[in-house]
């Protein structure tokens, strides 16, 4: 993926895979945009992340949406995207200061995006990633870490977003979260953190 300087994102989320390849066909016929990534996710989701100006991503998630019909799960368009959200999706977020860590999850991926950009505008908190992958079943987890009232102010603020589109699934802050487990919080299944 792409983390370049990306401003504007738009993001579908489909319920099958079929149907979202046929309307990612249709968002890059309708304009010209950049696909940055595209995913499968268990179970059967489909989501495509895209770039460009914002009228051609407005133009493309419109085409999407008309294809997508019925099999639309989520949809997204953020303007001044936050750099450090295309990182985090990548898992390659810096790290930051430990002092407490923040976990926001959501019952979609578009809504994990979305919060990870939330969370980064309202406080001084380092995204280290937003994990949406097959392992998570089509939900998706922000891991924001840095001093206990930013970190504090960024979740509240990226909780609200997304319990306010039904889409919550759990909050957690950390504070001072024990050094054993610093390197398993990230997705790296199993394993450790680098």
């Amino acid at each position: 993926m792409e983390s370049g300087q990306v401003e504007v994102l738009g993001v579908q989320e489909f319920g099958d895979t079929a149907r979202g390849i046929e309307a990612l066909d249709a968002m890059v016929k309708a304009a010209p945009i950049t696909i940055l990534q595209v995913m499968t996710v268990t179970p059967a989701r489909f989501v495509a992340l895209i770039t460009g100006d914002v009228a051609s991503v407005e133009a493309s998630l419109a085409a999407g949406r008309a294809v997508g019909r019925e099999s639309l799960v989520d949809e997204l368009l953020i303007q001044n995207l936050h750099p450090q959200v295309l990182p985090a999706l990548a898992a390659s977020g810096e790290e930051g200061e430990w002092d407490a860590l923040g976990i926001i999850e959501a019952a979609s991926i578009t809504a994990g995006i979305e919060a990870g950009d939330c969370a980064a505008k309202k406080a001084e908190v380092r995204i280290v990633e937003i994990r949406a992958d097959s392992h998570m079943g089509g939900r998706s987890s922000v891991k924001v870490i840095g001093p206990l009232g930013e970190v504090e102010a960024a979740i509240a603020a990226a909780e609200a977003l997304v319990e306010a589109r039904g889409r919550l699934v759990r909050r957690v802050i950390i504070p001072r979260p024990h050094p054993e487990i610093r390197p398993f919080y990230r997705a790296s299944f199993g394993g450790r953190s680098t």
